[in-house]
């Protein structure tokens, strides 16, 4: 089960509230989650106790982001583990929570590949238990440090294509310390271009209907004094077309094995434009992004949501009389059917580069993919 209390402070940064932690009060190991679905009106966090609180927080999208949902799966693992629950069916419920992001289920299995391990060794019940708990601190450790590494790749490559600073990035939906055990993915590669003083403007694309781009990355950009702008997805053309733009950041939730990305609904037209312009098109993500198992982007299976994401607006400081089926204030007619994919697939002639802790690709192919994710480690549990 999972409750909620409230953490507010007009100083605070994002990092001063991380996006997820392992507690271990008197009654019992905890995960503790900054809800992201109030921010940016307030700062609370959402206690789990068990798989089944996670997988809910997972699919309300109170903790998102590829990279933070690996994190978060893989101590999902651990908390059943440790709190006596049925591991195999905590994994399995945790890893189908999200379909389209890959690291949720490279998370789980590795926490789970450990526990298994552990007990196949001839270890005790608690030992596969601290197994577990040990590798989510390994991959939460590891992500940190791959946020670091992505930032110093990604800067030197915008530098390389765009000497002489003075960077306009476009950027869509949220990839900062909000996804990530560090300072995020694309977001960290802006914020190092920022310290460096070579960051002139951070267009932040609202991302319908969720708005985390709004909600999150101006969130973000504000507590870290970034020079920001936020517009509607829909305005990101004019942008283009007015030469305001010298490139778009973004971060993906799967990387197919021929280098299709799959990302934030909205970010395939983001290319398209882009490759109109002559802007370079630069995805940010960690190499346990990319999923050999998927050849193509036509392999991808999308996150369909709920079509009230659309039809609504969340409004959950004011709730009360007129809130549709979802909780928001309806936008459309009742009995309006809504299109809602949660992501869209860019192919990778559109991409110039894609950038992990290991080094950058560019251009985009299956082969150069590969040799990049070389020696990445997989778990496979059947």
């Amino acid at each position: 089960m999972a409750d909620q209390y409230a953490q507010t402070g007009e100083d605070k940064r994002p990092t001063d509230i991380p996006a997820l932690r392992w507690e271990e009060p008197p009654e019992g190991p905890v995960l503790v989650l900054l809800d992201q679905t109030r921010l940016p009106a307030e700062e609370v966090e959402l206690v789990c106790t068990d798989a089944p609180a996670l997988v809910e927080a997972i699919r309300s999208l109170a903790v998102r982001g590829a990279p933070l949902l690996g994190i978060a799966g893989a101590y999902g693992v651990a908390l059943a583990a440790v709190r006596g629950f049925d591991v195999d069916e905590a994994a399995n419920a945790l890893a189908g929570a999200r379909p389209t992001a890959v690291n949720l289920a490279v998370g789980v299995r590795r926490a789970q590949f450990a526990h298994r391990s552990t007990l196949a060794a001839g270890g005790d019940a608690s030992r596969a238990a601290r197994a577990a708990l040990a590798a989510a601190r390994a991959l939460h450790r590891e992500d940190a440090e791959a946020s670091g590494r992505m930032a110093e790749h990604g800067l030197a490559l915008l530098d390389e294509l765009l000497p002489g600073g003075g960077h306009r990035v476009l950027t869509h939906c949220n990839t900062g310390s909000l996804v990530s055990g560090g300072e995020g993915t694309a977001f960290a590669v802006a914020l190092a271009a920022h310290r460096a003083g070579r960051l002139r403007r951070l267009w932040v694309d609202e991302t319908r209907p969720l708005l985390q781009g709004a909600r999150l990355t101006a969130y973000e950009a504000a507590r870290n004094g970034m020079a920001y702008s936020l517009l509607t997805d829909n305005a990101a053309g004019s942008l283009f077309a007015a030469g305001e733009v010298d490139a778009v950041l973004i971060g993906a939730d799967r990387i197919a094995a021929d280098g299709s990305v799959a990302n934030k609904v909205g970010s395939y037209p983001l290319a398209v434009l882009a490759r109109y312009h002559h802007v370079p098109f630069i995805v940010v993500a960690p190499v346990t992004t990319v999923d050999p198992d998927t050849p193509d982007g036509a392999s991808i299976e999308v996150e369909q949501r709920p079509g009230h994401e659309v039809t609504e607006v969340m409004a959950p400081q004011a709730p009360g009389a007129g809130a549709g089926a979802g909780g928001g204030i309806p936008m459309a007619p009742l009995g309006t059917q809504a299109y809602n994919p949660a992501f869209d697939v860019t192919p990778p002639e559109l991409v110039t580069a894609i950038v992990t802790e290991r080094g950058a690709v560019s251009p985009v192919t299956a082969e150069g993919l590969a040799g990049l994710c070389e020696g990445a480690r997989r778990i496979t549990i059947g």
